[in-house]
């Protein structure tokens, strides 16, 4: 049974869909516009949040607990000093522009970026 048990399988175990969200997350901080499926966008927009707003707290407390969520030292530090391009912003730091099916399997792809 699945009690308590928060999110989308992503079609994988636990320990696998706990790395997708991880890379994911590392992925669109680094890259800053992505290309991936509609579910893991969906999935992985709740992370991205959570360490931008991380980033502009700029503690070290928060600095850890990105660093725990990215798993990327140095590409956390360069979240946290482009910290103030999201000040005026309370949220919603994630843009989903959807392209339509991919060829092989029909999933629904969409682009998922970083808001200005």
């Amino acid at each position: 049974m699945r009690h308590q048990k928060k999110g989308r399988k992503l079609g994988t175990d636990a320990s696998h869909t706990k790395a997708i969200r991880k890379t994911l997350t590392a992925a669109l901080l680094q890259h800053e516009r992505i290309k991936t499926t509609e579910t893991r966008a969906k999935e992985v927009r709740g992370d991205i949040d959570r360490v931008i707003t991380w980033a502009k707290d700029g503690s070290v407390h928060a600095r850890r607990l990105a660093i725990a969520a990215v798993g990327s030292q140095k590409l956390v530090a360069d979240v946290f000093a482009k910290a103030e391009r999201f000040e005026g912003r309370n949220g919603g730091y994630t843009r989903i522009l959807k392209l339509g099916p991919r060829k092989g399997d029909a999933a629904p792809m969409v682009i998922l970026e970083l808001v200005d």
